[in-house]
């Protein structure tokens, strides 16, 4: 099964998972039900189009079906992320019985909006480090998930990347400051750069052109991680 596969499938699991607050609080003749949905993508992302048709799906599977029982409030913030702040506070503003989100700051966000209503998250690396919850078995509050990403995996990117690039001797990190998660591969990244004889440069917050300029290297040799 492709990898496109195996997403489509994690995030109609998330249409099951988002229907279960509302298949409690629901009773037979009940007012619509809202999801509030921000996601870290274009409205026109062929990838969203996908993960957001299965999800659908899921929940039509289940019961619930947009402009029937349900209305979806839909926000994207793409790669701005100045626009997070604002689009949660709108979202919570609307007052959905659940929220689901798609990256780290969104989350955060939320959950500084709202210590009540149920959120989704979903794509959220590190959800203890970043402290968006105490544990991962009992994540306890209003915000639970699923995690597809941890530390040890910085040290792993790199020794694909000198197996993809033989005689790999610089390789350009480039992430979001402001992004916890992103600084916590470093450590792991680090140590594999010493294992591997290769020297980490290390740029926050800078696009990939101007690192790769400034070093001298292919463009190829950057790995941007962060969401």
């Amino acid at each position: 099964m492709s990898i496109c596969l195996r997403r489509r499938d994690f995030i109609a699991g998330l249409g099951g998972a988002a229907a279960l607050p509302l298949a409690a609080r629901a009773q037979p003749g009940d007012r619509v039900r809202r999801i509030g949905v921000l996601m870290p993508y274009d409205e026109n992302d062929p990838e969203w189009k996908t993960r957001f048709s299965a999800f659908t799906q899921a929940l039509a599977d289940l019961g619930w079906a947009d402009g029937r029982n349900l209305r979806m409030d839909l926000r994207w913030h793409g790669d701005d992320t100045n626009r997070i702040p604002a689009l949660a506070k709108e979202l919570v503003g609307l007052r959905p019985d659940i929220i689901l989100t798609g990256s780290t700051p969104a989350t955060v966000a939320l959950q500084r909006e709202t210590p009540t209503v149920p959120i989704v998250f979903a794509g959220v690396a590190e959800p203890v480090a970043s402290g968006i919850v105490p544990r991962l078995d009992r994540p306890g509050g209003n915000v639970t998930g699923f995690a597809f990403l941890e530390a040890s995996l910085g040290g792993k990117w790199l020794e694909l990347l000198s197996e993809i690039a033989p005689g790999l001797k610089r390789a350009a990190i480039i992430f979001n400051p402001d992004t916890l998660t992103a600084s916590l591969y470093l450590p792991s990244l680090e140590t594999a750069a010493r294992s591997l004889k290769v020297m980490p440069i290390i740029d926050r917050n800078i696009g990939p052109d101007v690192v790769m300029t400034r070093h001298g290297l292919p463009k190829s040799w950057a790995m941007q991680f962060g969401a």
